[in-house]
């Protein structure tokens, strides 16, 4: 699914939270689990539920009074699209650039062999 859209971090918040739970998600499982990270009004919660729906991101069901939602985007296929978001928009699309700053920034010797084991098992 290409979004081409960027959310904000409450919505991405939620999103974290329905991407861990086997769907559909009630919007008490939701709540309770952002009662945990961050103090958000329900009316808040519901507000950022509807936005993520009217994205294309999640679908909502109703059983009796409870709401359910489902993921319509995984978050990999989410977190591919805003990788290269990022990599277009700060490094001109240039992976050698991105790498350069990412070695500036004092990435560990580990942490860079893990990334080259995983890019010639063909993993990423």
């Amino acid at each position: 699914m290409n979004t081409k859209k960027h959310l904000p971090d409450g919505e991405l918040s939620i999103m974290r939270i329905i991407w861990k739970e086997k769907p559909p998600v009630a919007r008490s499982t939701i709540e309770q689990a952002l009662g945990d990270e961050k103090q958000l009004a329900p009316s808040t919660i519901i507000t950022f539920l509807t936005r993520l729906c009217e994205k294309g991101f999640l679908s909502l069901s109703r059983k009796g009074r409870t709401n359910y939602y489902t993921p319509l985007i995984s978050e990999r296929e989410y977190l591919a699209e805003e990788s290269r978001s990022i990599l277009d928009r700060l490094y001109g699309g240039s992976l050698a650039s991105f790498a350069t700053a990412l070695c500036d920034s004092g990435v560990s010797r580990e942490d860079i062999e893990e990334l080259k084991d995983m890019l010639e098992r063909g993993l990423l």
